[in-house]
């Protein structure tokens, strides 16, 4: 008897684990991903622009979960978008934007899906709209190249790198670098350099932070933004 009580319950358990008549068992939920990163279109980069009412076009993002996207465009008048001075969301992948005449500008975008996920910002293009009767445009700030911001480096002699440009490509532009372990940099290291590059003394452990402040032959000026490295 006791036999028999034993296989009957061993029997009601494998019957209860065998799954059968049970309910199924749910599909996981698919994983929001992040749409794809807009690619900026026009205005190109570097462009001067006649008009001051200025057409932005990007390419239209990508979403794996096919959820509806909007966009964020920024525009600003420095290269790291402290000074906004516009922001604009919606749907489309254009924008019309009236801005003042005279001005460069930097200009960037983000896609963002119908769950609050958002793509990086695109790269960022500069522009610049074209003032009225002027002689001359100030040049675009300069783009920090080398070394790479927050990067670690070796100590010895490092080499600043960057990049300058004009609308006005007959201007002849020099630059000043400004160089030194304090935030922000105040000892000018290099004054009217014609080239895109500067060596400078480092010593091990140390925090340095540099700019570089580019000048046409006309007067005119743009400010970088500080960049930052450490040495081993």
């Amino acid at each position: 008897m006791k036999k028999y009580v034993y296989m009957s319950v061993i029997g009601f358990i494998i019957m209860s684990c065998s799954g059968s008549g049970g309910s199924p068992v749910p599909s996981p939920k698919p994983v929001n991903v992040a749409p794809t990163i807009p690619t900026l279109v026009a205005p190109t980069n570097n462009k001067l622009c006649i008009d001051n009412s200025v057409i932005f076009q990007w390419d239209v993002s990508k979403d794996s979960n096919k959820d509806p996207i909007i966009y964020q465009i920024q525009v600003a008048t420095d290269i790291q978008f402290a000074q906004i001075v516009r922001t604009i969301e919606g749907s489309s992948n254009s924008q019309t934007i009236t801005l003042d005449k005279g001005i460069a500008y930097y200009w960037r975008v983000k896609a963002t899906d119908s769950k609050n996920l958002s793509s990086n910002y695109s790269s960022t293009f500069n522009f610049y709209t074209e003032g009225v009767a002027t002689g001359n445009h100030l040049p675009f700030s300069p783009e920090l190249v080398q070394p790479t911001l927050n990067s670690l480096i070796n100590p010895a002699t490092s080499t600043l790198k960057w990049n300058g440009k004009d609308v006005d490509v007959s201007d002849a532009l020099v630059y000043d670098v400004y160089f030194g372990t304090d935030n922000p940099p105040a000892t000018k290291v290099g004054t009217n350099i014609t080239t895109n590059t500067f060596d400078v003394s480092i010593a091990t452990l140390k925090n340095y932070y540099w700019k570089v402040i580019v000048k046409d032959n006309k007067g005119g000026e743009a400010i970088g933004q500080i960049w930052n490295f450490s040495t081993n």
